[in-house]
């Protein structure tokens, strides 16, 4: 059993990774509610002090990265960096502050999202920061220190989203829960390191 820290526990995609997650002591944590922990992956101090509080843990799993959509024409700095302080900086920061306090061995697990290979309207800088969480997770993982491994599970939309994402997503075949969840299995209790584990239909 390894002692699990899940960021984004209550939404949608942690309720998905933590049916992946069901052989361990899983830390819940998140910017608010019922969790263990309150986190907001924007700010480096709240990112150490989540780990400080925690102490030993096996894996970091994060589920969470706020976006904003718009059209490009239309979307300000301040919506970029938004995303990028987010989806990008914040993931980046969860390893880099994280990998001085994971256990040797340990893991980390990141979010990316089917949109940088497969666009739709609105959403470039979703599909810009999951294409740098891609390729951060691929190059860092030669540089990881004690033998811990990163991945990065880039799922399509959820089945349990599907009536709130559908809409802008013709096409789009989603997945459900379930199945995007073995992809967080697969990265916690495997052996890979440094892979994009896309989940699509």
């Amino acid at each position: 059993m390894k002692t699990v820290i899940l960021i984004g526990a209550l939404g949608k995609m942690g309720q998905a990774a933590l049916s992946g997650l069901g052989k361990h002591k899983v830390i819940t944590a998140g910017r608010s509610g019922n969790v263990d922990h309150i986190v907001d992956i924007t700010n480096e101090q709240s990112i150490e002090d989540l780990y400080t509080k925690v102490g030993h843990f096996d894996a970091v799993v994060n589920t969470v990265g706020v976006c904003e959509y718009a059209p490009f024409v239309d979307m300000t700095e301040a919506q970029w960096m938004t995303t990028v302080m987010s989806k990008m900086m914040g993931q980046i920061n969860l390893v880099r502050i994280g990998q001085k306090y994971i256990a040797d061995g340990g893991s980390f697990t990141l979010i990316s999202g089917i949109l940088n290979v497969k666009p739709i309207p609105f959403a470039i800088a979703d599909a810009t920061t999951s294409g740098a969480i891609d390729t951060f997770v691929k190059c860092v993982a030669y540089e990881m220190p004690r033998n811990t491994r990163i991945n990065v599970v880039n799922p399509t939309v959820l089945t349990e989203a599907w009536d709130v994402y559908g809409e802008m997503m013709p096409g789009f075949e989603p997945v459900p829960g379930k199945l995007v969840g073995k992809a967080f299995e697969r990265s916690v209790d495997g052996f890979i390191t440094g892979e994009v584990i896309f989940v699509d239909a």
